[in-house]
């Protein structure tokens, strides 16, 4: 036996040995992590947050579009760095607590200071603490997701996501039922005030339990690079695997139907002038389809594979958009969020999953940039467009355009993307 190969053999016996603690703390992170989410929904609650401050469909857009750009595009220029870190760990856990964790922690001191008083100061100020956050998330989260790949075997996956997506969009619909009384109870800001203290000390609980997984170091056999010399590897990478780059041709076009995302509880608002505690509740269906889809699609991509999961979550986002131009009255949205939920939960699962299984372990780190990135990059100027558009004709034409878009994406993902499980 060579020395590679018995510490290949080490490095699988300890993370066998260490996968039900792994799984265990792994899941109260994603549990609690989700939880304290729920509080602050950038779907729901962080929109009608803003429109306290403008009715500026462009600036209301910058949720969605931060939500995106920031969380999408840094992946890619941090791959290099994670693929030959030994530990992954170090990423979402050293640099999280600070580049992700942290500024959820300042939105309620934020809110409470300044949202009454210096309405533009709270403004600027949420936008800045957002920013911070979603491109923190971006920039450690290829970390996290190269060792959830690492220490969670490929045939326990879905599982693992589906399981530990279900307990905190689960614990989330408790903390969706509970933003609209928090809403209606307090007066503005208060009740945001409240939301987001719940929110920052949820997201660090879970940062407490990441923090005790046990990752084998795993040295890196490939030669360090420049980040200069890495990105003009790039396209390479692209040209050779032709069902790869055709998928993320399909996640592109599926992120640019997503422009439509972060308007929809705006949008009902100002149609049938509801209120914050009102809409505040399509939270509720949100988190319902968000647990429902989690646990349904783990299981699903398990036995079935990821793509099929995708397939569906592309139709479902379709119908949710078409259902949002014509119903008739406010309460159908309660249905169009669960959707929204249930799209959200398994291309969570999926998205993440089956990037995996288009490559080996020496590349997965490159993979996860590409499949985030690119298609982030889409995604960032959609709904920037979407707001434009919005405000220049209607939300009904850009709801139209997005999912004209999402039946284009659905037809590339059914018949030019290759299940990558299958042999060549």
């Amino acid at each position: 036996m060579t020395e590679a190969t018995a510490n290949t053999s080490s490095v699988q016996q300890e993370i066998v040995q260490h996968y039900r603690w792994n799984f265990l703390v792994n899941s109260l992170d994603g549990a609690s992590f989700w939880f304290g989410m729920s509080f602050i929904s950038w779907t729901v609650i962080l929109p009608l947050y803003v429109s306290h401050f403008t009715n500026s469909p462009l600036l209301i857009g910058l949720i969605p579009f931060l939500s995106t750009a920031g969380y999408l595009v840094p992946q890619l220029f941090v791959a290099n760095a994670v693929e030959r870190a030994p530990r992954k760990k170090f990423f979402p856990v050293t640099l999280g607590f600070f580049l992700q964790r942290l500024p959820i922690l300042l939105l309620a001191p934020a809110a409470y200071f300044l949202a009454a008083s210096q309405p533009m100061a709270a403004l600027i100020i949420f936008l800045v603490l957002y920013a911070w956050h979603t491109i923190g998330s971006g920039t450690t989260v290829v970390g996290w997701q190269d060792m959830i790949a690492k220490i969670i075997p490929l045939e326990k996956r879905g599982r693992f996501l589906g399981i530990t997506n279900f307990l905190g969009n689960g614990a989330g619909i408790l903390g969706a039922l509970a933003v609209p009384f928090v809403l209606d109870k307090y007066t503005f800001p208060l009740g945001y005030v409240i939301s987001f203290a719940i929110a920052a000390a949820l997201i660090f609980i879970s940062w407490v339990f990441l923090s005790l997984a046990r990752e084998p170091a795993v040295p890196s056999s490939k030669p360090p690079v420049s980040q200069l010399d890495y990105m003009r590897s790039l396209p390479e990478v692209l040209r050779r695997d032709r069902n790869f780059r055709m998928y993320l041709l399909s996640q592109i076009i599926f992120y640019l139907s997503g422009m439509a995302i972060g308007f929809l509880a705006v949008y009902a608002v100002q149609t049938w002038h509801m209120s914050d505690a009102e809409a505040s509740g399509f939270t509720v269906a949100f988190q319902i389809g968000l647990a429902l889809a989690n646990l349904f699609f783990g299981f699903l991509a398990d036995r079935k594979g990821h793509k099929l999961s995708l397939e569906i979550c592309l139709m479902l986002s379709t119908f949710s958009l078409v259902l949002a131009i014509f119903v008739p009255n406010p309460w159908w949205f309660f249905p169009i969020f669960f959707l929204r939920g249930a799209v959200n939960g398994g291309t969570f699962v999926s998205g993440i999953s089956i990037v995996y299984e288009f490559t080996d372990a020496e590349n997965r780190a490159t993979y996860i940039g590409l499949a985030n990135t690119l298609p982030g990059v889409a995604g960032s100027i959609a709904p920037l467009f979407g707001g434009w558009l919005a405000g220049a004709i209607s939300y009904q034409a850009m709801f139209i355009l997005a999912a004209v878009i999402g039946v284009v994406g659905w037809v590339l993902l059914r018949f030019a993307v290759r299940e990558p499980r299958l042999p060549n």
